[in-house]
């Protein structure tokens, strides 16, 4: 019987004046996590020890180290990366300092998972204003990771926990833009990317899919807006007919999270940021992740963001981070395992004509 190898899981610190060292330090308080996987946390001792003092958390022994290559299995490793000069802890404060120390990390770690230094990466949250510099000017994570790849790949946001999986169409842009945003070929881009994913991180062989209009009550055949007419449903029609995929929709988004109808899909694709994750957030906050699909690398952090309110106060619930080192050790297990099942497929078989009853046989075909 072979033993998995633990997985080296890289982790940014985010924005030092929120609730990320918080949830990092109370996750792995938890010795279990160190028999799961290989924690690589990116970041400053000095921090960490900071709110390990002043929230009164359980003592811990990083074990420092100049690169991820040096990390050792059994041990909460710690990536000590150069920190801004002017670095203060405030927290609940957004400064420029703060940004700076979590695009450091945010940079090293990313270079470490591509050139394979770690195995996947889990990011804690950043505050999108006080990062943005002349190295960092995307919306998000999100964003920067697709351009990080650099191979043309096309990231898609995925809010999943153990009840439902939400995609987006469009992310991280004003709801001014949102309907012109959107096009047939985008959506039907984002239906195939989606369903990709669920086949090959998630393990669903057939996944149901189901799409969401864009307008109240779906556009009411027209009534309320033309999207769903002239786009949305186009595109459901288009990925059914020429790509295979069980697509489903428009649903009206009000009344399929209210009925509780998201229960009956593997995965629902919202067109814009607030439609899909508002419910999910309030459906399951406490255990929800963000994964980061489409890119040929595993991302993953919690739901949530800074947490400036709580900040400091010991009110952060771990639960979330901890649900995504989850998240990615699993997937990075099932994608590794679907690539290398599928990497030789098997070419269609057929017999020639039975000479006796003339008839084709197709050996690939089983009763179903």
């Amino acid at each position: 019987m072979t033993t998995e190898r633990k997985l080296k899981v890289g982790i940014t610190h985010g924005d030092i004046n929120g609730i990320g060292y918080e949830t990092i330090l109370k996750t792995f308080a938890d010795e279990r996590m160190i028999e799961l996987c290989t924690p690589v946390v990116y970041g400053s001792t000095k921090v960490a020890n900071y709110y390990r003092k002043s929230l009164d958390l359980q003592p811990m022994q990083p074990n420092v180290v100049r690169s991820a290559g040096e990390a050792r299995p059994g041990v909460y490793n710690f990536v000590e990366v150069e920190m801004p000069a002017d670095l203060k802890v405030e927290p609940g404060q957004s400064t420029p300092a703060a940004g700076k120390a979590a695009f450091a990390a945010l940079e090293l770690a990313v270079a470490d998972l591509m050139a394979g230094a770690i195995d996947v990466l889990v990011t804690a949250p950043i505050n999108k204003h006080n990062i943005q510099s002349d190295t960092f000017c995307f919306p998000g994570h999100t964003e920067y990771l697709e351009s990080s790849a650099a191979d043309g790949s096309k990231a898609l946001m995925i809010l999943l926990d153990e009840n439902m999986k939400v995609a987006l169409v469009t992310s991280h842009i004003p709801v001014s833009r949102i309907a012109s945003s959107l096009t047939k070929e985008l959506v039907v881009d984002k239906i195939r990317a989606f369903d990709a994913s669920l086949r090959s991180d998630f393990a669903i062989e057939r996944p149901r899919i189901a799409v969401l209009g864009l307008n109240p009550h779906a556009g009411d055949n027209g009534l309320l807006g033309a999207e769903e007419e002239q786009i949305i449903i186009p595109a459901i029609r288009e990925a059914s007919d020429c790509c295979k995929i069980t697509a489903f929709g428009p649903y009206a988004a009000d009344g399929f999270f209210g009925s509780g109808a998201y229960k009956h899909f593997d995965g629902i694709l919202a067109m814009y940021h607030d439609q899909g994750l508002a419910p999910f957030k309030a459906l399951g906050m406490d255990q929800g992740v963000n994964f980061t699909a489409g890119l040929p690398f595993v991302r993953t952090s919690p739901d949530h963001g800074t947490g400036y309110d709580i900040a400091g106060k010991g009110l952060a619930s771990p639960d979330s981070l901890r649900s995504a080192i989850y998240e990615a050790i699993d997937i990075y297990r099932r994608r590794s395992s679907h690539t290398e099942a599928t990497a030789n497929p098997l070419r269609k078989l057929y017999h020639e004509k039975n000479k006796h009853d003339n008839v084709v046989l197709d050996l690939t075909k089983t009763d179903e």
